[in-house]
């Protein structure tokens, strides 16, 4: 089973961040399931949403504890949030930040001997390019593509076309498609 935990901010999309790529995986035909875990409903708020995909049924219902990869859509969240509890020792990372290890201070936050692996794209800005709002979801979902392989960029494209329509749609799939090519070429792997 392959688990996602996407930490953000209300207002980042990061629930409709998890439906697509749910949408994308059952595009694959694949089982999947998203929901979100949120406090007060409001602007600015913490939020979490999690998703898994199978290619058998999924039959549990809690939070996703141990993700394979943790996507953070608002690196302000790293110093308030314990945002990396439970994540596999080789999980994957995906930051809407250009800033380096150091200075997001991952490696005093990550702590102990194991291995991650980190994509860091500047999602932010590349959805207020393409879509005019600062929504990071969809480009960090053409990330998680890019650095994790388990869906096709083109499920997630006919994803947000399924959900978005017109000029909004394809503004989503250009955002998606840029932080794809971006993060094909800048993974790298963090020691803590």
């Amino acid at each position: 089973m392959f688990q996602v935990r996407i930490h953000g901010r209300g207002g980042q999309g990061v629930v409709s961040g998890a439906e697509l790529l749910a949408i994308a995986a059952f595009r694959e035909g694949r089982h999947a399931q998203a929901f979100p875990s949120f406090g007060s409903e409001r602007m600015g708020a913490p939020v979490m949403a999690f998703c898994r995909i199978d290619d058998r049924e999924i039959r549990l219902r809690e939070p996703v504890m141990e993700p394979d990869v943790l996507i953070i859509q608002d690196p302000t969240l790293l110093h308030q949030v314990d945002l990396f509890k439970g994540l596999a020792a080789t999980g994957l990372i995906l930051i809407n930040s250009t800033k380096s290890v150091v200075d997001l201070g991952l490696v005093d936050l990550l702590g102990g001997t194991r291995r991650y692996r980190l994509c860091r794209v500047p999602a932010t800005e590349i959805a207020q390019r393409h879509v005019g709002r600062p929504v990071p979801n969809t480009a960090l979902l053409g990330c998680l593509v890019a650095a994790s392989g388990a869906i096709r960029l083109e499920s997630i494209i006919a994803a947000i076309r399924e959900k978005f329509a017109g000029n909004l749609a394809e503004g989503n799939v250009a955002a998606a498609g840029e932080a794809y090519t971006m993060a094909r070429e800048s993974r790298e792997a963090v020691h803590a």
